[in-house]
C-alpha cells in the first residue's frame, strides 16, 4: 500500500513553518530559505522581516513533474536557529501538454445500472527500474490497483467538483508496486457524483453530468540511465464488468462476490475527446477512512434481523464477516435512529441506503462497499444466522482533515454538545461541506457553510477544503453575478438567496482570519464583487433588498413545521443585514488585496446600506421590523445600528425576547450563528450563557439529554416521547445550528483571535453560567496555542501556552489587561473578583481587589 503524495498545482507554492520552542525573548527579525533541487543546485533566499505564514515562493519557478527540497532557518539579530528537517516539494503537470493520456470509456455502452465497469492494461518493466508515478482521473469515481493492490487509501476520488469546469487528477508514487517483468493495471469505476441519481436530482438542471464513465491514466516509469516510459490510456486498453452490479451514492451498492473482483477484461475501450473542463491537482486532502467502530450491541429479532448499534451517529459503511452457502444473500440496511426498536427510515425519503452481497461461498467472507456511502448509527443485518459485535464494524470515513481546535468545561452535557459538533463536520465534510450524509440529497448548501465556517475553522485545518469548494463557486456563479444555493451547482432554477449567496464573501473573509490567507482573497476577489454587485443591483437606489422570493431564517423553530422558511424574522430586514455585511467585509477585503479605489466604493456602500436599514427597519425606540431574535442578532452583532441609546435599547429588547422565550432558541440557520455573540455584544452575557446552557425545548442541551452523538437538523427532530419528527425534512446529522462551537471557544474558553492567522491573540474567558473550568487549544499557523481556566472559591487562575510568533493580550475577569504577552507558558491569578454566580443570572459581589501574577 502506498500513500499519495502531497502535490503542488503551481510553480510558485507559498511556504510556512512553525518554531517548536525557543527563549522568551527571541524574535525571528530575519529567514533563510534554501532550495535544492533534484540535479543538485542549490539557491538560497534571505530576508529580514517576521513572515513565517504563507510566505511567497522567492526561488525560481518550479518546472512540471519536479521534486526539490526546502528547509528554513531563523535569526533575531544576534544568533541563527538550526536549520530545520527538509521538506519534499513535487509540482504536478502544469500544463495540458504534459498529458499523454487520452480518456476512454468501454466501448459496450455501460448505463447507469449496469455492473461497475472495470478497465485496465497489461504492462512490462524493464530492468533498472528506479521510480514510478501515477496520474490518474476519472469521469465518475475509482479504485485503482496496481498488480492488485490499492495505489491509496483515497476513497471516491477524484471527487465532485464542478466537472464543467474543473476535473481533479490524483498522482501517487507507486514505484513499490511495479516490479521488473509483466505488471497489471486496473481501475473500477463507479457512479459517484457523476452520473448516480445525486447528479440528476430532482431539482437538477435537467441531466446529469455525463451518460458515461471515463478514466485517464498516465504512469510514468524512470530509469536508472534516464529512460522514461509511459503506460498511458489509449485505445488498446481493455474494459470488463465488474462483480458491483449497482452502485449509487443514495440507494447504495450491491456486490456479486463471486465474480472475480478484477473482472475478465474481455471487451474493448473507445477513446473520447477531453472533457472542456480544465484539470486541475487537488487543494482539499482526500476521503480516507479515519476510524473503525466496532459494534456496541446487537440484538436480533424473532424473525431473524439483527439490529446493529455503534453508539455514534457517523458516515461511512459497515464492515461485515460472514459466512454462508454461495450464492446466498446478505443485506445491510442503515439508518440514523430507531423507533419501536426499528430502523427509523421515514427520514432518508427516497433514498434505499441498503447494501447486498452475494456470496462466493468460500468461507469467511469480507463484506464491505466501495463506492457508496451512509450516514447511520444503526444498521440492520440479514441473511446471517448469526451476528455478534466482534463480527461487524463501522468504517468512518471523511476528508483527512487535520484537527486544530479542541474544547472542554466542567459542564459534561457542554462537552458532549462539542463533541456531536465535531461529529456532525467530520461526517459532512467528505469532499465537500454537505448539508447531510443520509437521504436523497447530500448537497453542497451555501447557506449552510456560510454560517458554519468560522467553526469549521476553529475545530479543523479547513483551509484546502474549503479553498477548493471557493473555485467551484466561482465557477458555477452565473454571469449576472447570482450565487447558486448549491455548490456543485444541481438546481435548474437559480435564485439569489441573502444568507446563501452571501457565502461568496463570507467563507473567503473567514479563511483570511482565521489561516492569514490574503491569496484567497485574491483569488476569489471577483467573484465576491459579483455577487455584492448583483445584490446592489437588486436591491436598487433605496438599498433595501425587499423583492424576490428568500429562504430566510431557514428553520426558524417557531415557524410552521411544513413550511421551513415562513420565520419570523422579515425577510426584507435579513436580506438587508447580509447586504449590509458583505458589502462591508467586500471593502475590508480590497484593501488588504491592494484595490484602494474598491475599498473606498464598498465602504460608502456598507454605510448606505446600514443607513437605509436603521431608517426603513429600526425605530427611534430601538424596536426591529417583525420584532424577534434573529433580527435583533444580525443588528447588533454586525454593528448595524451604531453606537447610542438606540442601540442600548435594542440590546435590551434583544435580552427581553429572549427571556420571554425562557431562554430558549427562537431563531434559525442564520439567526442562531450570531445570537449569542450578539448578547454578549449588547451586554448580556448572563443571558447568553442561560441560553447556551438550557436544557428546555429548543435548545442545544435538550437534544443532548434526548441521546444526540450530532447536531440535528430540526430543533425537533426526534421528540420527547422517542418518535421522529412528522416532516418530510427531518435529519440527525445537520451542522449548521453547531456553528455556536466557535462562541465556546471565544468566549467560555477565551481564545480570540484578533489579527489574520491567530497572529495576535486576545485570551479573555467570560466566566459564568455557573461554569467553573474552561479549556481550549488551537493549532494555529504558528504553532498550538492554549488556555485554561479555573475558579476556587473566591479565586480565579489562569494558564496560557502561546508559540513563537503569536502576542496576545490576556483580559482577566476583573476586567484587568495584561498586553504584549509573548511566546512561552504564562500563569495569571486573581484572589478575590465579581462572578456570576449561576445561571440565573444573579450576582455574587466579592472584593474586587485583584492581583495578577505573571510566571513562565
Amino acid at each position: 500500500m502506498t500513500n499519495s503524495s502531497t502535490l503542488v498545482g503551481t510553480d510558485r507554492p507559498r511556504l510556512s513553518w512553525r518554531y517548536s520552542s525557543t527563549n522568551p525573548q527571541w524574535r525571528q527579525q530575519r529567514r533563510e530559505l534554501q532550495l535544492t533541487r533534484a540535479n543538485g543546485a542549490v539557491e538560497t533566499h534571505a530576508a529580514a522581516d517576521a513572515e513565517q505564514v504563507l510566505v511567497e515562493w522567492p526561488f525560481e519557478p518550479l518546472s512540471s513533474r519536479e521534486r526539490a527540497t526546502v528547509r528554513v532557518r531563523g535569526g533575531d539579530s544576534d544568533e541563527w536557529t538550526p536549520w530545520s528537517e527538509p521538506a519534499t516539494i513535487e509540482a504536478g503537470l502544469l500544463s495540458p501538454t504534459d498529458w499523454s493520456a487520452s480518456w476512454v470509456t468501454p466501448t459496450d455502452v455501460v448505463g447507469v445500472d449496469d455492473p461497475a465497469p472495470v478497465l485496465g492494461t497489461e504492462f512490462v518493466v524493464g530492468p533498472g527500474i528506479v521510480a514510478a508515478r501515477l496520474y490518474v482521473s476519472a469521469l465518475g469515481i475509482m479504485v485503482t490497483r496496481i498488480n492488485g493492490v490499492p495505489v491509496s487509501e483515497d476513497h471516491f476520488a477524484p471527487g465532485w467538483t464542478s466537472y464543467d469546469h474543473r476535473i481533479r487528477y490524483q498522482s501517487y508514487d507507486v514505484t513499490v508496486l511495479v516490479s521488473e517483468g509483466n505488471n497489471s493495471f486496473h481501475t473500477l469505476l463507479g457512479n459517484g457524483w457523476y452520473r448516480g441519481r445525486i447528479a440528476s436530482f430532482a431539482l437538477h438542471r435537467g441531466h446529469p453530468y455525463g451518460d458515461r464513465l471515463a478514466l485517464l491514466a498516465q504512469l510514468e516509469l524512470r530509469y536508472a540511465d534516464g529512460r522514461v516510459e509511459l503506460v498511458a490510456t489509449d485505445g488498446s486498453w481493455r474494459s470488463g464488468a465488474s462483480g458491483v452490479l449497482l452502485n449509487d451514492f443514495y440507494d447504495g451498492q450491491f456486490t456479486d462476490l463471486r465474480v472475480d473482483g478484477y473482472a475478465a477484461l474481455d471487451r474493448g475501450v473507445t477513446v473520447v475527446p477531453a472533457p472542456t473542463a480544465s484539470l486541475a491537482t487537488p487543494e482539499s486532502p482526500p476521503v480516507r477512512a479515519v476510524e473503525t467502530m466496532t459494534a456496541v450491541s446487537v440484538n436480533t429479532t424473532l424473525d431473524g434481523r439483527h439490529i446493529v448499534d455503534f453508539g455514534q451517529n457517523l458516515v461511512g459503511w459497515v464492515r461485515l464477516r460472514s459466512r454462508g452457502r454461495r450464492g446466498s444473500e446478505v443485506v445491510v440496511r442503515h439508518a440514523e435512529v430507531l423507533e419501536e426498536g426499528e430502523l427509523s427510515l421515514r427520514p432518508l425519503r427516497s433514498a434505499r441506503a441498503t447494501d447486498r452481497y452475494l456470496l462466493a461461498g468460500t468461507g469467511v467472507e469480507l463484506l464491505e462497499p466501495q463506492l457508496v456511502f451512509h450516514g447511520f448509527r444503526y444498521a440492520e443485518v440479514t441473511g446471517v444466522a448469526e451476528l455478534s459485535t466482534t463480527d461487524i464494524q463501522a468504517v468512518v470515513l471523511g476528508s483527512q482533515l487535520d484537527r486544530t481546535g479542541w474544547f472542554s468545561s466542567s459542564d459534561a452535557a457542554l462537552n458532549q454538545l462539542h463533541e456531536n459538533i465535531v461529529w456532525g463536520m467530520r461526517g459532512n465534510f467528505l469532499d465537500l461541506p454537505t448539508d447531510c450524509p443520509q437521504r436523497d440529497e447530500r448537497l453542497g448548501w451555501t447557506g449552510d457553510i456560510q454560517v458554519f465556517a468560522p467553526a469549521a475553522s476553529t475545530l479543523f485545518n479547513v483551509a484546502g477544503f474549503l479553498s477548493s469548494w471557493l473555485s467551484d463557486l466561482a465557477a458555477d456563479q452565473l454571469p449576472d453575478g447570482t450565487v447558486p444555493a448549491v455548490i456543485p451547482r444541481v438546481f435548474r432554477d437559480v435564485k439569489a438567496f441573502a444568507g446563501w449567496g452571501d457565502a461568496a464573501v463570507i467563507v473567503p473573509w473567514v479563511l483570511y482570519e482565521r489561516f492569514g490567507d490574503a491569496g484567497i482573497l485574491r483569488r476569489q476577489y471577483r467573484s465576491m464583487c459579483r455577487w455584492v454587485d448583483r445584490v446592489a443591483e437588486l436591491a436598487g437606489p433605496t438599498r433595501l433588498w425587499s423583492t424576490g422570493e428568500q429562504l430566510g431564517d431557514w428553520l426558524d423553530p417557531l415557524a410552521p413545521p411544513d413550511d421551513p422558511a415562513r420565520a419570523q424574522a422579515d425577510p426584507a430586514v435579513v436580506a438587508t443585514a447580509y447586504f449590509a455585511r458583505s458589502a462591508q467585509l467586500l471593502a475590508r477585503a480590497a484593501a488588504v488585496v491592494g484595490e484602494p479605489a474598491d475599498a473606498r466604493h464598498y465602504g460608502i456602500l456598507a454605510e448606505q446600506v446600514r443607513d437605509a436599514f436603521c431608517a426603513e427597519y429600526v425605530s427611534s425606540s430601538g424596536l426591529i421590523r417583525s420584532d424577534c431574535q434573529t433580527v435583533y442578532a444580525l443588528a447588533l452583532h454586525w454593528r448595524l445600528v451604531p453606537d447610542g441609546p438606540t442601540r442600548t435599547r435594542t440590546g435590551s429588547r434583544l435580552a427581553e425576547l429572549v427571556q420571554q422565550q425562557r431562554y430558549t432558541v427562537a431563531t434559525g440557520f442564520l439567526g442562531t450563528a450570531v445570537i449569542l455573540d450578539a448578547l454578549c455584544a449588547s451586554g448580556h452575557r448572563d443571558a447568553a450563557y442561560r441560553m447556551l446552557l438550557t436544557h428546555e425545548f429548543p435548545s442545544w442541551l435538550h437534544a443532548v439529554d434526548l441521546g444526540a452523538t450530532t447536531i440535528w437538523e430540526r430543533w425537533d427532530s426526534m421528540l420527547p416521547d422517542g418518535s421522529v419528527n412528522e416532516g418530510e425534512m427531518t435529519s440527525f446529522n445537520h451542522y449548521a445550528f453547531g456553528a455556536v462551537a466557535d462562541w465556546m471557544h471565544r468566549e467560555i474558553a477565551g481564545l480570540q483571535p484578533t489579527a489574520p492567522g491567530y497572529r495576535e491573540l486576545r485570551l479573555a474567558p467570560t466566566v459564568g453560567g455557573g461554569l467553573t473550568a474552561g479549556s481550549a487549544r488551537h493549532l494555529s499557523p504558528y504553532g498550538e496555542i492554549a488556555i485554561e481556566w479555573h475558579l476556587a472559591g473566591s479565586g480565579f487562575s489562569l494558564t496560557a501556552r502561546i508559540p513563537v510568533g503569536v502576542t496576545a493580550t490576556v483580559v482577566l475577569p476583573d476586567g484587568s489587561e495584561i498586553p504584549d504577552v509573548s511566546h512561552g507558558e504564562h500563569r495569571f491569578e486573581l484572589e478575590r473578583f465579581v462572578t456570576d454566580a449561576a445561571i440565573d443570572g444573579d450576582r455574587t459581589d466579592v472584593s474586587a481587589a485583584s492581583e495578577a501574577m505573571r510566571s513562565r
